[in-house]
């Protein structure tokens, strides 16, 4: 961040953000807008001058790099075929909206009336909608009361036409499910192109969207390669940060006068709790950490869409398995920079389905992706040496639990995290459904033409128990991990933090990223998390609530 990094660090900050993804970079930001304060915010990863982060296609050389992402894997169960699956996380300013899918998705309204109704005031879809829209700039749409325009962080839809995908979708209206341009408004049901985080062909995160732009704020110090390895308090009050520079220095220590706002993610977030002595507090006293607040929610109720992917190899088109390659990606990379459509700025899922799989569902209950390309074996990183097309799906809100706890008191070392996918009759049975109805899409007759064979898992793969053993072998993570400091009364067991995001029973300590989720949006979570911090903001500011949309 340039200037930032030349500014002289100081001994104190009325603020402390740790982690500059999602949230972290909007509370930043924002506190930034009064001068009268100081904020520091601390990233345990790099700048994002890597140009692979702001070519949308290059997610598949970042989201795997060590060192632009935190390489966390699930611990090996019997659930999922005895594998650790990547749970990749962002490790670099704009944190995971630097490396993620791009996907601008909020979920239904009724996944935040939910969070209201589990005794969360102000988190229902009328009073969160303001926030969602205050950071939103849409463009090439017409003003809606679904979405804002005067926003800092970019939103646009899909240029960049692929016939697969037209005669993907033409086939699922066959099917019933209605062309839909705008899930994100009034209805999320049907099929239609993402909407995503670009702009003029490059990636838009926090980071570019926010912080670039507060770098004339001088109140603002941005440190870079400062992992926080624990909080520091004074009787129940947060006090200070203790980092380690690249993680491995001596801890330095720097002082908050008024707030300590943990953004640090699913993982990250509940590991620096329990390594600061907040946390269950049996587990803590058998790893010789003092106890300074027992919370037995800390890292607990870990969720995330686990997603199952139909693989199909393709006829009479090119995919982006040849696009990618050769002269037809020189070409494609010329059109990107005379700023023309281009695969350059697609997001890895071009497609979006949203369905029930049974009938009589007031709403849908799955998630579906579609792209016109294939990778091996089902996971992103490698494409396919054939033309192929891919169609997943996951469950809006599995039931499936787990959880994320240290067994160390070292701060570089990494959680157990598991996160017990497949664990409920229901998740299975709902992603086996979802199977079927991948095939059912892919066999339409507007398809046909391009659809050649069913490459993954195969046409002789047909009853359950076989679609079963299939979802457990070939499944993988979303990137979607929430719930881990969830927000609830402080009665609540399980929960860490109240409706202000104040960790319960201590002063000066809040905790903003999709850990406070106290359940899983029906949808990608980045555009939720980006909602949360400008929430948090406003809190941690004492200004008043923004007046509830009329929805």
């Amino acid at each position: 961040m340039g200037a930032f990094a030349d500014q002289a660090l100081q001994a104190s900050y009325d603020y402390i953000v740790i982690g500059a993804g999602a949230a972290g970079a909007v509370i930043a930001s924002r506190l930034s807008e009064d001068p009268s304060v100081s904020i520091c915010l601390l990233e345990s990863g790099p700048s994002d001058w890597n140009p692979y982060i702001h070519v949308p296609v290059g997610f598949v050389k970042t989201i795997f790099n060590p060192k632009l992402a935190w390489q966390f894997a699930s611990e090996p169960n019997a659930l999922t075929n005895g594998r650790a699956i990547p749970l990749p996380q962002g490790r670099v300013l704009g944190g995971s909206t630097s490396i993620n899918g791009l996907v601008y998705n909020r979920g239904l309204a009724s996944d935040y009336d939910g969070w209201a109704a589990l005794g969360n005031p102000g988190w229902s879809y009328a009073e969160v909608l303001p926030y969602f829209k205050r950071t939103e700039r849409m463009l090439g749409r017409s003003p809606s009361t679904y979405h804002g325009r005067a926003g800092e962080i970019a939103v646009s839809d899909l240029g960049w036409i692929h016939p697969v995908c037209e005669a993907f979708m033409e086939g699922a209206q066959e099917r019933g499910l209605p062309r839909n341009p705008d899930y994100n408004g009034a209805s999320q049901a049907g099929v239609g192109y993402f909407q995503r985080f670009i702009d003029k062909g490059r990636r838009v995160s926090t980071s570019t969207a926010l912080l670039r732009p507060a770098r004339v704020c001088s109140n603002l110090h941005v440190l870079t390669h400062a992992h926080a390895s624990e909080i520091l308090f004074s009787a129940n009050k947060a006090v200070a940060v203790g980092y380690r520079r690249g993680g491995t220095g001596p801890e330095q220590v720097i002082g908050a006068r008024r707030e300590i706002i943990v953004s640090a993610g699913a993982i990250n977030t509940p590991k620096l709790l329990q390594l600061s002595g907040i946390g269950n507090g049996a587990h803590l006293q058998g790893l010789g950490i003092p106890v300074q607040q027992h919370l037995a929610g800390v890292g607990e109720n870990l969720r995330d869409h686990y997603s199952i992917r139909i693989v199909a190899k393709a006829r009479n088109v090119q995919t982006l398995n040849e696009l990618s390659k050769g002269l037809p990606l020189a070409h494609q990379i010329v059109q990107w920079l005379r700023g023309k459509p281009s695969m350059m700025a697609v997001s890895p899922s071009l497609v979006h389905i949203f369905w029930k799989t049974l009938a009589g569902l007031s709403e849908p209950d799955v998630q579906g992706v579609f792209s016109p390309a294939s990778y091996k074996a089902g996971y992103v990183g490698v494409l396919d040496d054939y033309p192929g097309m891919t169609c997943g799906f996951w469950a809006h809100r599995p039931e499936s639990t787990g959880h994320v706890r240290i067994q160390s008191r070292e701060a570089m070392a990494a959680p157990v995290v598991q996160p017990n996918y497949l664990q409920t009759e229901g998740d299975r049975a709902i992603l086996i459904r979802s199977v079927k109805l991948a095939r059912q899409l892919f066999a339409s007759s507007a398809l046909s033409r391009f659809y050649d064979a069913e490459t993954l898992p195969g046409s002789q793969v047909q009853g359950d128990d076989e679609l079963l053993d299939f979802i457990r072998r070939y499944g993988v993570s979303s990137y979607h991990l929430n719930g881990t400091a969830r927000m609830g009364p402080s009665g609540e067991t399980s929960a860490v933090v109240d409706a202000q995001l104040r960790v319960h029973g201590l002063q000066g300590l809040r905790v903003a990223d999709s850990s406070v989720m106290p359940m899983i949006p029906s949808a990608n979570i980045c555009a939720a998390s980006i909602m949360i911090g400008e929430r948090a903001a406003d809190l941690v500011r004492g200004k008043p609530a923004l007046a509830a949309a009329a929805v």
